[in-house]
């Protein structure tokens, strides 16, 4: 193509629509390790651009947010997806940096891969605060975490055995901190895999009444700032949300492997770049705000000023109405 022509459909955009089949060529012959290495050197822009964001806790930590979501597929047209007899599906293993937020890790594996092992994948910042759910409580993994003096917050599983060896002065009732205890674990592996001490928080949530129990390696913050950390976990949650559902990823162009990895790495690049042009352009709006802004008048010629405007009236807060509810994961 013609250095004219190309400049012909940047300012024009392209003189027919194009054909699916056309981006389904493309998807399935380019390798998707291209759009990986492009999505690499976006993040890392907007992880400077980002660095002092506030994510709303008084942490010089830096602190990630880690999780998975399921991307399901048709068996019959992805069979290599392997997860359920009667389904396929892929799954999107993310590290969430919390300011920003930018995706700092990405994998996709195929539906059948469990949380845990995607710790493996993973290299512990010293002073980093990682914050996961349950699905990743694996002692020998957590402990490679301690070891690199990096910090975990999560949830315990009901049937851990473990006994408390020292119980720590709690806050006030109003803060729903119940207990806060230093504790060994009891399990024949499990103490194995963790010999050092963990730290137990039992916390009722003020506003549902929800009880829930956090594990973690850092004895220095407070427990309400424990509390604090992993309802942060939302952002992961609403960065899913938007992959998933504003940049169409579930509505594939070519069906092989290297086309549904092509496309979402691609979703990805959107995602960051979004996020830099909000930088970039000092928009006074929350990411989640612009976003919900571009996928409404994405391929419109609106004067970005205006768009952000008609959109502030409609636009959702940045904080989901059903953030609590998250802690039910």
């Amino acid at each position: 193509m013609s250095r004219s022509a190309t400049l012909e459909i940047i300012q024009h955009g392209p003189r027919e629509a194009v054909a699916r089949s056309t981006l389904a060529d493309a998807n399935e012959l380019r390798d998707w390790r291209i759009w990986a290495d492009i999505a690499a050197v976006l993040v890392r822009r907007a992880r400077k651009l980002y660095v002092s964001d506030d994510i709303g806790v008084d942490l010089a930590n830096t602190v990630y947010a880690l999780d998975s979501t399921t991307i399901d597929l048709c068996l019959s047209l992805f069979p290599w997806a392997d997860f359920r007899s009667t389904k396929a599906a892929v799954k999107m293993h993310t590290l969430l940096d919390l300011r920003g937020p930018i995706p700092s890790f990405i994998h996709i594996s195929d539906g059948k891969m469990g949380d845990a092992p995607a710790l493996d994948l993973i290299t512990p910042e010293a002073g980093a605060i990682y914050v996961m759910d349950r699905g990743y409580v694996d002692f020998q993994r957590l402990y490679v975490i301690h070891q690199a003096g990096a910090f975990f917050v999560t949830r315990t599983k009901v049937n851990m055995k473990y006994h408390r060896v020292y119980s720590h002065q709690v806050p006030g009732p109003a803060t729903g901190v119940g207990s806060d205890q230093s504790i060994a674990l009891d399990g024949f592996y499990t103490k194995q895999d963790y010999p050092q001490h963990l730290r137990r928080v039992s916390f009722r949530d003020p506003e549902t009444g929800l009880h829930l129990v956090f594990l973690t390696n850092n004895f220095t913050l407070s427990a309400t700032m424990i509390a604090a950390l992993y309802k942060k976990r939302w952002a992961v949650e609403l960065f899913f949300k938007w992959i998933k559902q504003n940049l169409r990823i579930k509505h594939f162009y070519g069906t092989s492997e290297n086309a549904v990895k092509t496309q979402i790495w691609i979703a990805v690049c959107v995602y960051v770049l979004a996020a830099i042009i909000k930088i970039d352009l000092a928009l006074d709006v929350s990411l989640y705000t612009f976003l919900q802004v571009l996928s409404v008048h994405s391929f419109e010629k609106t004067p970005l000023a205006q768009a952000l405007f008609d959109g502030a009236s409609s636009s959702s807060p940045s904080t989901p109405s059903n953030q609590l509810n998250l802690f039910t994961n």
